[in-house]
């Protein structure tokens, strides 16, 4: 009985470390401490082949998060430590569409007014940002790709989220010091996704209003 019992264990990890394979993820590491980011090709796949290309090439490496709003967003991916642009590859399709919404810890395409515009530049939700998710398919509704998210380290964005900025020429919430992503590699081993300490008491609560609903359903009769 027990053999059967630790059977069913090992094959119920080995299960879950299969799933989480199928899901690319990479590990950024800044001046500020490191995060780790899950990606959904199922939902997003030119949008996340896209994302490893520039991963895998070392483009990230160096470059900055260049725009930073508490409660917002954290914002980078295209820009040096002087404010320069860095050269892109050609852009890619909005894959908005895909189901995914602009949540807290949530990670998402940058781009300018022409929905199909993004190229490296990506973000980081700080909020459940209603207003850049997709909505219809015109420009101004298409919103923005959400194609993964912080599985851990959402602490160090919160960190980033929260430093001193100015404006820099037309750049508005540019940190004054700079918040560079020294190295973007893919981990060499699976990181199991951690659990925000501040969303347990929303859980629980959300839990005990669940069953009370239901006894006050049961006593109805329903």
């Amino acid at each position: 009985m027990k053999s059967a019992r630790f059977f069913l264990v090992m094959f119920g990890m080995l299960f879950s470390l299969s799933a989480l394979a199928d899901n690319p993820q990479v590990e950024f590491r800044t001046n500020m401490g490191n995060f780790v980011v899950e990606l959904y090709p199922d939902k997003a796949p030119k949008t996340v082949a896209n994302f490893m290309e520039y991963v895998k090439s070392g483009f990230y490496d160096g470059t900055i998060f260049h725009r930073v709003v508490n409660q917002y967003v954290v914002q980078g991916g295209g820009m040096t430590v002087d404010m320069e642009h860095k050269k892109t590859a050609a852009p890619i399709l909005n894959e908005a569409n895909n189901g995914l919404k602009n949540e807290r810890g949530t990670l998402a395409m940058s781009r300018k007014y022409d929905p199909h515009s993004a190229t490296s530049q990506f973000f980081v939700n700080l909020s459940n940002n209603k207003i850049l998710d997709y909505y219809q398919s015109d420009a101004a509704h298409m919103g923005y790709c959400v194609f993964g998210r912080v599985i851990k380290g959402m602490d160090v964005v919160e960190k980033i989220s929260k430093v001193p900025t100015r404006t820099q020429g037309r750049v508005k919430d540019v940190p004054e010091t700079p918040v560079v992503i020294e190295k973007a590699v893919v981990p060499e081993t699976l990181v199991v996704a951690e659990l925000e300490p501040q969303k347990i008491p929303e859980q629980e609560s959300v839990k005990k209003s669940t069953v009370k609903k239901q006894s006050t359903s049961a006593k109805k009769g329903n």
